[in-house]
């Protein structure tokens, strides 16, 4: 435990004393809440758009905010792989769940603080417009995301560990597109059908959105599914990490 919580604190330094996870991790999500905001007042009531009231914008906003944590554990293993820190540390007592409770600890303590002050900033929001934003809410839709944060983070640690430092972030940048655009945090999955809307449901990241919404609205018909298949991909990701992360120990090792 001491190994875990000795490494798991230098990572923490490293992303408190990194601008940027301020910046992506915490302010970008606010200013697009509030730029998406500002849209939906310019949106007239009899186009019938309800995606980007704040009920709905909160849930989308909170999943889209979390892909830059993946970003940020993608590149602080594919970092400590590439300026060889692992391979200092190897020759350490420390296990590989010291290394992988080390990055993930510190990442989904930022994770759950981002959702924290998003929601917070939803609940402000809605009480300047006059909309019932329910607390109670708010905090079922921060439990439903537990299984998306592992889902994030464990894609992170899964790129860091099979990419170098420079391909890592090209890659991370794709998923973060893909999760914004195939979750459905700007566009209605369900109206759109066809295709895409299969592609959308086939991947977990509308069902992480979708799972969020429902419990921010106190909405629990149909949240089973959504949960259930983001919990699906999140166990998946995460021992297909810890086995790649395991197995590249192993082989600089030998």
């Amino acid at each position: 435990m001491k190994r875990t919580a000795a490494f798991a604190v230098r990572n923490w330094k490293e992303l408190v004393r990194d601008p940027l996870s301020y910046a992506f991790c915490l302010g970008f999500p606010l200013v697009m809440l509030l730029v998406m905001t500002l849209v939906n007042e310019s949106i007239p009531a009899e186009a019938g758009m309800t995606l980007f009231q704040i009920e709905n914008l909160s849930g989308g906003i909170a999943v889209f905010g979390l892909t830059f944590l993946m970003l940020f554990v993608c590149l602080t293993v594919s970092k400590d792989r590439g300026g060889a820190f692992l391979m200092r540390l190897y020759a350490t007592p420390m296990t590989p769940t010291d290394f992988i409770a080390g990055y993930l600890l510190p990442t989904g303590a930022l994770a759950l603080a981002q959702v924290s002050i998003t929601f917070a900033a939803s609940l402000a929001i809605a009480a300047v417009q006059g909309v019932s934003l329910r607390p109670l809410g708010l905090l079922l839709a921060l439990a439903a995301l537990l299984p998306t944060i592992v889902l994030f983070l464990s894609l992170g640690l899964l790129f860091g560990t099979l990419f170098t430092e420079k391909a890592a972030p090209g890659l991370c940048s794709v998923v973060i597109s893909f999760a914004s655009f195939l979750g459905g945090v700007w566009f209605d999955v369900d109206s759109v059908g066809g295709i895409l809307k299969k592609i959308c449901t086939a991947l977990p990241f509308v069902h992480c959105v979708k799972a969020a919404r429902l419990a921010a609205s106190l909405t629990f018909e149909g949240i089973g599914l959504h949960l259930l298949i983001t919990c699906a991909y999140a166990a998946a990701v995460a021992v297909l990490a810890v086995v790649v992360f395991r197995g590249k120990m192993r082989a600089d090792l030998g």
